[in-house]
């Protein structure tokens, strides 16, 4: 008799294990590596020419170097949820990843409701007077232009903003006949 109940807890001990065995390997199969999304911004910043000051034209503008604009992100109790500086290269294009941007609400703290890019220096002491063009002065939106990057585990969705301007401090009057 012992030796019959001993049997049939060693079944049942064997039953379990080999029950735990197999969903292990059921959930390590149906696991799946988790996909790393980045938030990007793109924008170009520029200094306006003088023939268009006052306008919105970009017409003869000429891209700043190491500009610094900002992002900047409240949340839908209108409270600053991200805050980041980024800097133009070369060419006046600036790409700033937003590392430790959080939605908190899905709709309400999307980029493109709750983000703008502001201007916030520029290096040229010829043409560093913030000018609202795209409204770089109050705060661009973001737009999506359907654009992402992908990589092994690894996805950048990218948002657009501006282009933004700065302006000469001094600008002489055009003569108009």
């Amino acid at each position: 008799m012992a030796s019959s109940q001993l049997a049939v807890v060693l079944s049942l001990l064997l039953l379990q294990l080999a029950f735990y065995s197999a969903t292990a390997s059921e959930d390590a199969s149906t696991k799946t590596v988790e996909k790393n999304v980045d938030v990007v911004v793109e924008g170009m910043v520029y200094c306006q020419s003088c023939e268009h000051f006052g306008t919105w034209s970009l017409a003869g503008a000429e891209p700043i170097p190491a500009a610094q604009v900002s992002v900047i992100c409240k949340d839908h109790k209108d409270r600053v949820s991200f805050y980041k500086a980024f800097e133009t290269d070369a060419h006046g294009y600036f790409y700033g990843q937003m590392k430790g941007f959080k939605m908190g609400h899905y709709l309400l703290d999307h980029p493109l409701h709750s983000c703008h890019v502001k201007l916030v220096s520029s290096p040229l002491e010829n043409c560093n007077i913030f000018s609202n063009v795209n409204y770089g002065l109050n705060g661009s939106p973001l737009r999506y232009e359907n654009k992402r990057l992908f990589g092994k585990n690894y996805e950048a969705v990218i948002y657009a903003a501006g282009p933004l301007a700065f302006h000469p401090a001094h600008c002489t009057p055009s003569n108009h006949p």
